[in-house]
């Protein structure tokens, strides 16, 4: 079939696998051209590593660490005449890529929130890699079966306490408007405290310590971002906060539990990118073109991979001091939050239309990296290709 991008909404319905091929050896060529990471990280469990940040750490462990990996995802595959999900082809692309280059690399299907997952890691890890020393928690869910009591949760990206109107941005119209944001009730609150907190995060280090699987000295980091007062409405002030702050309780508890391992728990701030989930906030795809041109024009924009690396080699390499706030969270978004950065964004903020949108904002960028999730826009890449979504694989 030949394959084009069929968006709808806030995603894509279609992948191409030799751009996700591409995508992922993009980054890859990118890690090595870094050169390697002085570190003891060399094997690391990734939960969540079909895409975005999950997938970068495991190409910044492998390919900058020299690490075994073994990865979690939740995808679908695709049929004769049906792609399978962007992350379905990433998985292949990077486990063909890291044998080729002598590394161990294993990834598993299925629901990361199931103790049955649980369950094939902590066996797949004593038959094939030994203790893990990093587990990086990169999960991006809508919704999560409780394991435990089997309820269904499904999150709700909402305000809290009053309704919110705000600038947002509609993507593929690129027409900038205003929302209206009903508040979330206790419930829909605490439903995404289920599915986005920490208490899966905990249930995982939980069942790998009980198995004995995490070495002496093992840390373990969850994926967070709080951003700029801009976006605090919808995002730090409301649902997802909230869900964000359960990482905070969550990563004090698990460091009590690693006490016996020399280990901890961190909760690490990144910086605004483009993902799949990212993309579905209302509001955030505004800040982003904005905050994308104004880093851009000052040389300082990172992409996904970019920034990952320089966490490892700034924050989890030997010897380095992290840079650490008062929650004890490693930051990363220190470059965006700079005064200069944040004070331009801001400026441009109540400015900002349609009409000087493509002036002020960096949508085209933005819509790249969209694309460019699911495998669209490399030049290397022949889209009129007629191709087996299947690659010729037993699905």
């Amino acid at each position: 079939m030949i394959i084009k991008p069929r968006i709808r909404g806030f995603i894509c319905t279609t992948a191409h696998p030799v751009g996700c091929a591409a995508h992922v050896n993009e980054q890859i060529a990118y890690v090595r051209s870094k050169g390697p990471i002085a570190s003891d990280i060399k094997k690391v469990l990734v939960i969540g590593s079909s895409g975005g940040y999950g997938l970068s750490s495991r190409i910044v462990a492998g390919f900058g660490c020299g690490a075994a990996t073994l990865g979690v995802s939740f995808e679908k595959v695709p049929r004769e005449n049906k792609t399978g999900t962007a992350g379905w082809y990433n998985n292949i692309a990077y486990e063909q890529a890291a044998r080729g280059a002598g590394l161990y690399a294993v990834t598993l299907d299925g629901d990361a929130f199931s103790d049955e997952m649980k369950d094939r890691v902590v066996e797949t890890t004593r038959a094939g890699m030994g203790k893990i020393d990093l587990v990086i928690y990169s999960l991006a869910s809508p919704v999560r079966q409780h394991p435990k009591t089997g309820k269904l949760h499904r999150s709700a990206i909402k305000p809290l306490g009053e309704a919110v109107q705000m600038k947002s941005l509609h993507v593929e119209k690129g027409e900038v408007h205003q929302v209206d944001l009903e508040p979330a009730d206790e419930e829909e609150t605490a439903n995404t405290v289920a599915v986005m907190g920490g208490e899966d995060w905990e249930f995982w280090i939980e069942a790998l310590k009980d198995a004995d699987v995490l070495a002496d000295g093992f840390r373990t980091l969850a994926f967070t971002y709080i951003g700029s007062d801009l976006t605090w409405p919808i995002y730090w002030h409301a649902t997802l906060g909230k869900a964000k702050e359960d990482l905070d309780r969550a990563a004090g508890v698990i460091s009590a539990s690693l006490a016996d391992l020399n280990g901890e728990a961190r909760v690490a701030v990144l910086k605004a990118v483009v993902t799949q989930a990212s993309s579905a906030i209302p509001v955030v795809p505004l800040y982003a073109s904005l905050l994308f041109r104004v880093m851009k024009d000052k040389g300082l924009h990172e992409e996904v991979v970019q920034h990952i690396q320089r966490l490892f080699a700034t924050q989890l390499a030997s010897g380095v001091t992290q840079r650490l706030d008062d929650q004890g969270r490693i930051r990363m978004d220190d470059i965006e939050l700079t005064d200069e950065i944040q004070g331009e964004v801001r400026r441009r903020w109540p400015l900002v239309d349609t009409e000087n949108l493509e002036e002020l904002a960096d949508l085209e960028g933005f819509r790249r990296d969209f694309l460019k999730i699911f495998g669209f826009g490399f030049a290397s890449v022949d889209y009129e290709e007629d191709l087996d979504p299947t690659l010729g694989r037993d699905v």
